[in-house]
């Protein structure tokens, strides 16, 4: 059985690779932006997966493939629920950024 850092290092070349994928498949898709349903920031679509009705940035497509082969998470919910304080800072950040704008 692999350990731990054996997981993230083999996971980590997964997704800088379907990244790449994407990219070179559709060169757009680097400057197309999502909001991740996971962590709620705003990211390119490239090295995004949809998981059921969720869009995963590539750096949370990598917490859940971790989390996965490690058996720390049995479905993608999970995630979800693990993520929601990041999306609440996320959504603050978003809503700090307006006032700015709007003051200015």
């Amino acid at each position: 059985m692999k350990n731990k850092e054996e997981v993230v290092k083999e996971m980590q070349l997964v997704v800088e690779q379907m990244r790449l994928d994407d990219i070179e498949e559709n060169p757009d898709s680097e400057n197309e932006f999502f909001t991740c349903d996971a962590c709620g920031s705003t990211k390119p679509l490239a090295g995004s997966v949809q998981y059921g009705n969720y869009r995963l940035c590539n750096d949370c497509v990598l917490y859940a493939e971790v989390g996965f082969e490690l058996g720390q998470i049995k479905n993608i919910e999970e995630l979800i629920d693990a993520m929601e304080d990041k999306r609440l800072e996320a959504d603050c950040e978003f809503l700090r950024q307006e006032q700015k704008r709007m003051e200015n």
